[in-house]
């Protein structure tokens, strides 16, 4: 590629903020099976300590509620889930509500030095998660406090500005008709910011995410902060790291996901 990167899309739970969205899906599936659903808990593969992390990545990260609901109860085993989906994504996104306004949630750094700098290059950034929770992250995170406190100067970051406020675009929480790994929510994404998706780029740190991404045509940076490298590699990622510090801000520039050393 030729010309440089015009545009940035970016996942949110995951990426730029370390969620309760986790926590919320397995602490809300262990309640059920312990109470309401204990009838039929031994017809399941569940246990205490089954809902990993890599279970959650693997299953239900990037996907709209109601499909990883699905997805999940599926994985597990559970009897007649179609019956049962709604009240399992009705009551995560209870827990998931008190938990972000309980403030059990934080921004990563490398992910907003990452944003501010590609921001700062002209590269026009917009947000794309499928959770419509995203909002209540980005609302509530400083931007202008965090450059101040991490020793960033950039002229254009004003007081009060939130990550909310520093995207171009934002349909996080949009209705698709296909979620991830079909490419419409990072088409939209792209549509809205004005530029075709071989000029842009998007960071997922799930494996829908990536295969989304590419579907589309889009360079794919997968973020590995679950010792998942592998699994985004194969997806189809175009490069993997596990820190955004670890990417080269001058490859941009010339369209290219490349790391410092590269």
């Amino acid at each position: 590629m030729g010309e440089g990167f015009r545009g940035a899309i970016f996942d949110v739970d995951g990426v730029l903020v370390d969620s309760p969205h986790e926590a919320a899906w397995r602490d809300v599936f262990s309640e059920l099976m312990e109470s309401g659903w204990a009838d039929i808990r031994d017809q399941t593969s569940w246990t205490a300590g089954a809902f990993t992390p890599e279970v959650y990545q693997q299953v239900l990260s990037g996907k709209p509620r109601m499909e990883g609901a699905m997805a999940a109860l599926e994985h597990f085993g559970v009897p007649e889930p179609e019956t049962r989906v709604d009240a399992y994504a009705e009551r995560k996104q209870e827990m998931v509500v008190e938990l972000i306004e309980a403030g059990k949630f934080s921004a990563y750094p490398d992910a907003l030095r990452f944003l501010l700098a590609v921001k700062d290059a002209g590269i026009a950034v917009a947000a794309a998660s499928s959770s419509r929770n995203a909002g209540l992250f980005l609302r509530q995170i400083r931007l202008d406090e965090f450059a101040a406190q991490d020793g960033l100067e950039y002229d254009w970051i004003e007081d009060g500005l939130t990550l909310l406020a520093a995207f171009d675009v934002d349909i996080s929480g949009r209705h698709f008709e296909r979620g991830k790994p079909h490419p419409e929510i990072f088409l939209t994404a792209a549509q809205e910011l004005g530029i075709e998706p071989r000029a842009a780029f998007v960071v997922e740190d799930a494996v829908s995410g990536v295969q989304a991404a590419k579907a589309g045509a889009f360079a794919a940076l997968g973020l590995a902060r679950h010792d998942d490298a592998a699994l985004l590699a194969e997806a189809g990622a175009d490069i993997v790291v596990s820190t955004l510090d670890d990417i080269n801000l001058a490859g941009l520039a010339a369209g290219r996901l490349a790391p410092l050393t590269g």
